[in-house]
C-alpha cells in the first residue's frame, strides 16, 4: 500500500480526495480499495475486509448490488449525461417528496456541500437576512459560512476552521451547543430579527454519532416558526438511513428546509435540497434565487438512487435494525469481558463506539474520548478483516448486505481487539 500511496501524493494533495481518508487519525497507510461485493470489499493488494464504511453511508444495499449495477449498466448503455431534462430525475425526485411529508419540491445536486451550501443561499434570499446559526459539531460540508466549529474531518484533523474564509463572513454565523436549548435562546434574544436560519443535523455523524434529544428538537422547531427564522435538516447523512421518512419522520418534526444526500445516490455521486413549494418555488428558473450545475441529475445517479430507494420498504428497515442491534450488543459485550470502558451510540444503521465511559451528548462530551485507543482499536480491527471508519469522530454503517456471519466474525475480531488495547493490554504503549 505504501508505494500506492507514495505515488498519490505525487499528483493529489495529501494522496487523497477528502482528508479522513489519510488516516492521520489512526496513523498507519490508508488502504486502497479495489473490489467490492456485498459486506465486504478487496484491497490493491487481494486481501478481504467486512466494510462498515460503505464509501460513508451511501451503500446501504452494499457494495454492487445486482439491481444497482443492472441499473447502471442500462443506462449508461443509453447516456451517461444530457445537460437537459431527463425522466429519471422526476422519478427519483417523486419519490423523496412521496417519502418526506414536508418535501412538496425537490432539486438535485452533485454533493451534500452544494445540497448545505444552496438550502442556506435559498434561506437568506427568502428572509431577506443575512446571518445563520449552526450548531458545534455538526458537519455541514466545506462551505465557508458551515466549517466554523465543524465535525467529520476537521475535528480529526484538528483544524478549528480553515484558512481562507473571511472573517466578515464567518462573522455571520453563530454557533451555539449541539442539544442545549438555552444557548440558542439566548442567540435567538439578542439577533433573532437578523438570523436567516438555522441548520443542524438532526442526529450528527460528524462528531460520531450523537442523536439530538426529541425535546431539543421540538424547542428548535417552536422557536424557529415563532420568529420567522427557516429551519435546515441537514439529512445528508440521516436521509432514508434511520427511517423511511429520515430522521424527521423518527423524530416527527418538519423542517422547512432538507438536505438530501449519500442514500439518495446509491454509491453515485447526488445529492439535493428540498421543502415546501412556497419556498423551493423561489429558487430559478421560476425565483430570483440562483443555483445550477452542470451535472446536477445526472442519469447514472438517479437510476442508482431509485433502484436503492426502491430496495428500502418496511422488511428492509426491520432487517437493517435487528443486525444493527446485534452488532451493538456484540461489541458492547466484547468491551466489557475485556473491562475497556466504552459508550456505544446508535440509531438505526449508524453508530460510533466511544472510547469514554460516560454518556456523549454533544461536541464537549465527545471530544473526551480516547482517540489513542480508538486508534488502536481500529488497526486491531483491521489487522482481523475488518475495516472501520479511521476516525473516533465518524459513524460506522450497517447495510443490508450485513449478516449473522459478519456479525459473529466482528464480535471475534473484538473479542481480541479489546483485549489487545485495554490498559495493561500487551499491545498497549500507554
Amino acid at each position: 500500500m505504501q508505494n500506492l500511496f507514495d505515488e498519490a501524493k505525487r499528483f493529489i494533495p495529501g494522496g487523497v480526495n477528502s482528508p479522513v481518508r489519510a488516516f492521520r487519525a489512526v496513523g498507519g497507510t490508508p488502504v486502497f480499495a479495489a473490489s467490492g461485493e456485498g459486506a465486504r470489499f478487496r484491497d490493491a493488494e487481494g486481501r478481504e475486509y467486512i466494510d462498515y464504511v460503505g464509501s460513508w453511508g451511501p451503500l446501504i444495499a452494499g457494495h454492487a448490488h445486482p439491481k444497482v449495477v443492472a441499473a447502471l449498466q442500462e443506462q449508461a448503455s443509453l447516456g451517461t449525461s444530457f445537460g437537459m431534462p431527463t425522466e429519471v430525475e422526476t422519478a427519483l425526485a417523486r419519490r423523496i417528496c412521496e417519502r418526506v411529508p414536508g418535501c412538496e419540491r425537490v432539486r438535485f445536486v452533485s454533493s451534500g456541500t452544494e445540497a448545505t451550501m444552496s438550502a442556506v443561499r435559498l434561506a437568506r434570499g427568502a428572509t431577506g437576512r443575512d446571518e445563520i446559526v449552526k450548531v458545534e459539531g455538526c458537519y455541514h460540508g466545506h462551505v465557508d459560512s458551515l466549517l466554523v466549529q465543524a465535525g467529520s474531518g476537521v475535528m480529526t484533523l484538528g483544524i478549528p476552521g480553515s484558512p481562507g474564509i473571511p472573517n466578515a463572513l464567518a462573522s455571520l454565523t453563530h454557533v451555539v451547543p449541539f442539544n442545549d436549548a438555552a444557548a440558542l435562546k439566548h442567540v435567538l434574544q439578542e439577533r433573532g430579527e437578523q438570523i436567516a436560519c438555522i441548520i443542524l443535523e438532526p442526529i450528527a455523524g460528524n462528531m460520531g454519532v450523537v442523536p439530538a434529544s426529541a425535546k431539543y428538537l421540538k424547542t428548535v422547531r417552536k422557536l424557529t416558526k415563532e420568529l420567522g427564522i427557516v429551519l435546515i435538516f441537514d439529512e445528508v447523512m440521516t436521509g432514508f438511513r434511520v427511517h423511511r421518512s429520515c430522521a424527521q419522520g423518527l423524530y416527527d418534526i418538519q423542517p422547512d428546509l432538507t438536505c438530501f444526500g449519500k442514500v439518495i445516490g446509491g454509491g453515485l455521486p447526488a445529492a439535493a435540497y428540498g421543502g415546501k413549494a412556497e419556498l423551493m418555488d423561489q429558487v430559478a428558473p421560476d425565483g430570483l434565487i440562483y443555483q445550477a450545475g452542470t451535472l446536477s441529475g445526472n442519469p447514472l445517479a438517479m437510476r442508482a438512487g431509485i433502484e436503492t430507494l426502491d430496495l428500502l420498504d418496511d422488511g428492509a428497515y426491520e432487517r437493517l435494525e435487528v443486525t444493527s442491534a446485534s452488532l451493538e450488543q456484540a461489541l458492547q459485550q466484547a468491551a466489557h469481558d475485556a473491562d475497556v470502558p466504552v459508550t456505544i451510540n446508535r440509531v438505526g444503521s449508524m453508530m460510533t463506539v466511544f472510547f469514554a465511559a460516560w454518556p456523549v451528548k454533544d461536541l464537549d462530551s465527545a471530544m473526551t474520548a480516547d482517540t489513542t485507543r480508538h486508534a488502536k482499536f481500529f488497526h486491531e480491527m483491521l489487522s482481523r478483516g475488518v475495516y472501520l471508519p479511521p476516525s473516533q469522530f465518524e459513524a460506522l454503517f450497517v447495510s443490508l448486505a450485513h449478516g449473522e456471519e459478519e456479525v459473529r466474525a466482528t464480535a471475534d475480531a473484538a473479542r481480541e481487539a479489546f483485549r489487545l488495547v485495554k490498559p495493561g493490554g500487551s499491545r498497549d504503549r500507554g
